[in-house]
């Protein structure tokens, strides 16, 4: 299983290399990667299928407790699955769509590298491991958003992405802390065995609130929706792979592993439920006003991750039983959707709707696979977006509280689907032939093979759903709930409530599109008004942010190392002081030791030597003082028995004064080119630094973790350096490593100033 998940980064490596040599052909050869883990993962069904998990561990760091650890589940085997199949059709998919990029070697390095930090992500048993995995999805799908970053349009949406989906990123983090904390481990397994202790805890819902941030913001939940459209910028396979199928549902898979730990309150229901209500509403509003391809699928797609959050909310067998079912049709149906519009891009070079028309004629066989993916979008006929879609009704229409408003939400949403399928296919392969940028004509093997075997696979398990509902969908729901499921899928039940409600969301969605011409202009505006809200309120609150950083940067950047000095001996003394005052009941000062008359008139000499350094207005007086201070920790050396530290702080301190003295002497007195004020303030800070740097000393003199050093060189000076001066045997024995590393830093400074005086130039240039 590790090998299986290292797997990818290693290939991503390679990638770019073996483009060099492949070419056109890599693509091809990439997918063997994804092919081979899915035909691996495909492996374990019959034994997921029987109830068992499989969990592979191997210590990571153990001084704190945490493996790389990794679980193989129902719910990570079905995101595993999707993750290596949707991967390689993309694979291929991108070899014709980005043939003959210079940059292609790189691309497939990125995409490779996204597709390991999501099997990662789905397959961590371990929730600082899994946050890890997390990260680099967000990192990678930022490198693959902003793939052409020579548009600036790429590049803003890929900052967006990042910022968006990392910053939830880091509160989900903070989330995962107070989860640890309150269940006393980070292992998913374990605390879903104390469900019921964390449910009760104070922790619980500042721990939920945080991880919710993380999974909106990466599921583009309102009011963090917006990121997903402006990704749009991504090329095609990025969208098809990322935004329709994998990333976008890493926040679902994290809500339905946690729902066993922290769902059944009602902090849960009206949180997620709640949310993915908002979204699924708002998204399907904007999807209509939309006329680019790619948009409208995007808005589709947020509104489905809003169907997709609502159901976790809710929480019942039958909820999580038809939300497995809708993310597993929604993955084939959008992802071959995608595809289908990067074809057309691909072939006539535009993906506006309006400009598009009759290309049934030239495309016969995009058509009829569009049919087929809009027929699933539309969940109408015999495919498992309908049993999906049917089981969606029937797990609402079964609740007892929030059943009308919440079922009305949903064959909304279904209208809208409908009227979304029929624009995707009606508007683009029928009616006149309209003049596009390209000559239009039937797309290359590797742009209409994934998008036929993803629309197919929607098809066949529609027509067979027996196979799917005990392999993969059973398994599913068993590790979401936490006990086991029997799942049961048929395309017919009957005359049912459910199918009514679907066949009115059926012809409310043609007449939807029959007179969009009447309310798609007074939506628009609508929209004009307040939809771009989300997006408004990023765009203000990141231009606050660089502005109020560029004006800071500027009152701290100020070029003098005097305010530099000021902000961090400033910085260091308030962070300390805090520190210590929080933790004061546990600090104890050590008492003064005695101390001689002599040593008491030593130190009052040096206080007083340093004091004239910093009052006096002449420099030779300063360098005088300075001197003194360095003669006063000689006869400290002196007095503890270390007269070779002595001797070299004389030599060191009269070697100073000397050239200082030297230097300085032509130089007039100082100036005061600070007010009063300034100067109070100065000495408060640096009388504020000395005075805890004193503390710190006291504190440290009583903490000892462990025995002292100086015994050790005391006891091994002779046996081991064979020397009896234990300076020197420190120095060249037991730090010999530390005191080359000095000697060669010297060496090479001693070059660099060399090197600088044989650079100068001659006299004659220097004369003006």
């Amino acid at each position: 299983m590790h090998l299986a998940v290292l797997s990818g980064f290693i290939v991503s490596l390679a990638a770019p290399s073996l483009h060099r040599f492949t070419r056109n052909l890599t693509g091809w050869i990439l997918s063997l990667l994804p092919v081979s883990l899915f035909i691996y993962f495909a492996t374990f069904i019959p034994v997921v299928a029987g109830g068992e998990s499989l969990t592979f561990s191997y210590p990571w760091i153990p001084s704190l407790g945490i493996s790389l650890s990794f679980t193989l589940d129902g719910l990570s085997l079905l995101f595993a699955l999707l993750i290596c199949g949707i991967g390689a059709l993309v694979t291929i998919y991108a070899s014709g769509y980005l043939a003959g990029h210079p940059l292609l070697g790189r691309f497939y390095a990125f995409l490779v590298l996204f597709m390991a930090s999501m099997l990662g992500t789905v397959l961590a048993s371990n929730v600082l491991l899994l946050f890890v995995f997390w990260e680099l999805t967000s990192i990678s799908s930022y490198l693959l958003i902003g793939f052409e970053h020579e548009r600036e349009e790429a590049r803003r949406a890929a900052l967006q992405a990042l910022l968006v989906t990392s910053a939830g990123g880091l509160a989900m983090l903070a989330g995962f802390v107070l989860l640890g904390q309150s269940g006393g481990t980070m292992d998913l397994s374990v605390l879903g065995a104390h469900a019921d202790v964390l449910r009760a805890h104070q922790l619980y819902l500042p721990a939920l609130l945080l991880i919710l941030a993380g999974a909106f913001t990466k599921s583009a939940q309102f009011p963090f929706h917006f990121w997903l459209p402006g990704a749009m910028e991504a090329p095609t396979p990025v969208s098809a792979y990322l935004h329709s199928a994998t990333m976008v549902k890493a926040g679902i898979y994290l809500l339905a592993r946690l729902s066993p730990i922290l769902g059944g309150t009602d902090a849960w229901f009206y949180l997620i439920a709640g949310a993915g209500l908002v979204t699924l509403l708002f998204s399907a509003f904007l999807a209509l006003i939309s006329t680019n391809l790619k948009r409208i699928l995007a808005y589709t797609t947020i509104s489905s991750l809003g169907v997709m959050t609502m159901l976790i909310g809710i929480g019942t067998p039958g909820a999580i039983q038809a939300m497995v079912v809708f993310l597993l049709a929604h993955a084939l149906y959008k992802g071959a959707l995608f595809m289908i519009a990067g074809a057309i891009y691909h072939e006539t070079g535009t993906q506006e709707v309006d400009e598009l028309g009759g290309l049934r004629a030239k495309m016969p066989l995009l058509t009829a696979i569009t049919l087929l993916a809009g027929l699933s979008l539309a969940s109408f006929g015999p495919l498992l977006s309908f049993i999906g879609k049917e089981q969606l009704l029937e797990a609402l229409l079964e609740m007892a509280d929030y059943r009308i408003p919440l079922t009305a939400a949903v064959v909304v949403f279904s209208t809208v689907s409908v009227a979304m399928a029929m624009i995707l296919f009606v508007r683009p392969f029928f009616g006149a032939l309209k003049p596009t940028p390209k000559q239009p004509h039937e797309p290359a093997l590797s742009l209409w093979l994934g998008p036929a075997v993803l629309a197919l696979s929607g098809l066949v398990l529609g027509i067979f759903p027996s196979g799917v509902a005990h392999g993969l969908v059973s398994p599913a729901v068993s590790g979401i709930l936490g006990t086991p499921q029997a799942v049961s899928l048929k395309l017919w039940h009957g005359f049912t409530p459910a199918l009514g409600l679907s066949l009115l969301s059926v012809l409310l969605g043609v007449v939807l599109f029959l007179t969009q011409r009447v309310w798609f202009g007074r939506m628009v505006r609508t929209a004009d008004r307040f939809a771009w809200l989300p997006e408004k309120g990023y765009s203000a609150g990141l231009n606050g942010l660089l502005n109020f950083a560029s004006r800071l940067t500027s009152r701290l950047q100020t070029g003098r190392l005097h305010d530099y000095l000021q902000i961090v001996a400033a910085a260091a003394v308030v962070l300390v002081t805090f520190t210590l005052i929080i933790k004061g009941e546990r600090i104890q000062i050590a008492g003064l030791p005695e101390f001689t008359f002599f040593e008491a008139a030593l130190t009052v000499v040096i206080l007083a030597a340093a004091f004239v350094v910093t009052a006096t207005d002449s420099r030779l007086f300063a360098v005088a003082a300075l001197g003194v201070v360095g003669a006063g920790v000689s006869l400290i050396f002196i007095i503890f028995g270390a007269p070779d530290l002595a001797m070299t702080q004389f030599l060191i301190e009269t070697v100073t004064v000397i050239l200082l003295v030297l230097i300085l002497y032509h130089l007039p007195n100082f100036a005061r080119l600070t007010r009063r004020g300034a100067r109070i303030r100065d000495s408060i800070v640096a009388i504020s630094a000395g005075v805890l740097m004193t503390v710190l000393v006291l504190i440290a003199h009583t903490v000892n973790f462990y025995p002292p050093i100086s015994d050790y060189y005391l006891d091994n000076s002779v046996v081991l350096g064979h020397g009896r001066n234990i300076v020197n045997v420190i120095l060249v024995d037991f730090r010999g490593l530390d005191t080359m590393g000095e000697i060669t830093v010297l060496s090479l400074a001693a070059l660099g100033v060399f090197a600088l005086l044989k650079l100068r130039k001659p006299d004659e240039e220097r004369r003006p």
